[in-house]
């Protein structure tokens, strides 16, 4: 479970002033929750998301996740928590130099011989190989990781591929893989599809979808377009002028919530749960 506590984050602004972008936020999310986060642009959404990986520190207040307070950690053990958290931009990130299947690799392949951890040994037999039994035995384990994620991603066919011969949601599909390459629990996505279209938007949510239903990461969705909440979310907050004006379950919030933020947000739109298709309030 991620549970936000009192969270408010400044920023100087100009002499002996300070702009307030988060206020007061409180949130919880569920292990294995999709849960969306929108709001208009400036509302305070991208500065949530990288207060929750700690790269912003909040000014106050809390960030608790599975009983720890990371706001409190620091130095190597805050990096070896943020393995914990894989995350996903909008405009990828991508490394232009290397190709797909080293796109993927590359956070393995950066991790030291010493902290590498290989699935189904402990660390005590880890610890007993020589150097060059690790290095092997790391090699071997990155390569059939990067195969794992390429079939998830359905990108088997493009591993050799640099990312200027890929299309957009391709790329977004490696960016996606290497997110998931250390086997988070956690999955943040910041408008992670807003450089793409609609037709590309939906393969990618489909895909984000089916990694939470196999693999039960959480996921949490940056966004600003309603039909990415209304495709994937279980759950959503609204956030508004760095206020946290609604949070619940997708379509009760929807359905239920009379705020002028959530009409605009919401508009016209026919939006499905499994319970059957709600209409949205305007």
């Amino acid at each position: 479970m991620i549970q936000v506590k009192e969270l408010t984050k400044e920023f100087k602004n100009g002499k002996n002033r300070k702009l307030t972008v988060l206020n007061n936020i409180n949130l919880e999310i569920e292990d294995g929750d999709i849960f969306g986060i929108i709001g208009m642009s400036g509302a305070g959404k991208s500065t949530l998301i990288r207060c929750i990986n700690l790269l912003e520190r909040p000014t106050r207040g809390h960030i608790i996740i599975d009983g720890t307070d990371i706001t409190e950690v620091r130095g190597k053990n805050l990096h070896a928590l943020r393995k914990n958290i894989g995350m996903i931009f909008q405009n990828f990130n991508l490394l232009m130099q290397k190709n797909v299947r080293k796109n993927i690799a590359f956070g393995l392949e950066i991790t030291k011989l010493k902290d590498f951890k290989i699935p189904g040994m402990n660390a005590e037999n880890y610890k007993k190989l020589n150097y060059f039994q690790k290095r092997k035995a790391k090699k071997a384990e990155i390569n059939k990781r990067v195969d794992e994620l390429l079939e998830l991603v359905d990108l088997r066919e493009k591993e050799y591929y640099y990312p200027a011969k890929l299309s957009g949601g391709q790329r977004q599909r490696v960016a996606i893989a290497r997110a998931l390459a250390t086997r988070p629990s956690i999955l943040l996505c910041d408008e992670a599809t807003s450089a793409l279209d609609s037709k590309t938007t939906d393969s990618i949510l489909k895909l984000l979808k089916r990694i939470n239903e196999e693999t039960k990461v959480t996921i949490i969705v940056i966004t600003h377009e309603m039909n990415v909440v209304q495709k994937i979310c279980n759950k959503v907050a609204v956030i508004d002028k760095s206020e946290i004006v609604a949070c619940g379950y997708t379509e009760d919030v929807f359905q239920n919530n009379s705020s002028e933020i959530v009409r605009n947000l919401v508009g016209g739109i026919m939006y499905e749960s499994d319970n059957g298709i709600f209409k949205s309030v305007v």
